[in-house]
């Protein structure tokens, strides 16, 4: 973490307003937008921008993904233009932490690997597009998302270190192991063999 210089309640404010803002669940606002149903009935189920990938609706998934990873972006940088450091790195933890744990979708959402990639971006650019590379590269060669989503996370610490970033490696660890906890049954599918690849209809 970086040094605390904000106010506790500038801390609470930044907390506050990054869980609402990562709690706006955009693959279920895309899905019925472009009539596609209830996305948590389709596919895995997941809220995420693979899963709207799974209806066929490409423009839906690209837009999906670029609002879930800019809500982690822009939590970042509202609190970092306001506040400070401190500030910058809580809101988006809490950005992240709302996209997983949506209060309006019972707390049931997605696995956030958008968020945690616009939440990096907006920290720690660098580190950022590495993460962003790391993912590309993985699903290149395996086609499987989850994978390329684990491996982008477990390096992540490691970017951040390698570029300079030390104060943030302690998030870093946090979102990673958040990422790795709601992947569990991805997992188990790739243990077994049996993960989907990117782009199969669900």
């Amino acid at each position: 973490m970086p040094e605390i210089v904000s106010a506790p309640g500038v801390l609470l404010v930044a907390v506050a307003l990054g869980y609402l803002l990562g709690s706006v669940s955009f693959g279920i606002v895309m899905a019925r937008a472009f009539g596609l149903g209830d996305l948590r009935a389709i596919g895995s189920g997941n809220i995420g921008a693979t899963n709207v990938l799974r209806t066929g609706n490409r423009l839906a998934a690209f837009l999906t993904l670029l609002l879930d990873a800019g809500k982690g972006g822009a939590a970042v940088l509202i609190a970092r233009a306001l506040a400070a450091e401190d500030a910058a790195q809580l809101a988006g933890a809490a950005a992240f932490v709302g996209h997983v744990f949506p209060v309006w979708l019972g707390f049931k959402g997605g696995k956030g690997v958008a968020t945690f990639l616009g939440t990096l971006l907006a920290l720690a650019w660098p580190a950022g597009l590495a993460a962003c590379a790391t993912w590309a590269a993985v699903a290149a060669l395996s086609r499987i998302s989850s994978l390329s989503s684990l491996a982008a996370a477990a390096l992540t610490p490691l970017w951040l270190w390698l570029f300079g970033y030390g104060p943030a490696v302690a998030l870093g660890l946090f979102l990673a192991a958040l990422i790795f906890e709601r992947h569990r049954p991805n997992i188990r599918r790739l243990l077994a063999g049996e993960e989907p690849r990117i782009g199969r209809k669900g």
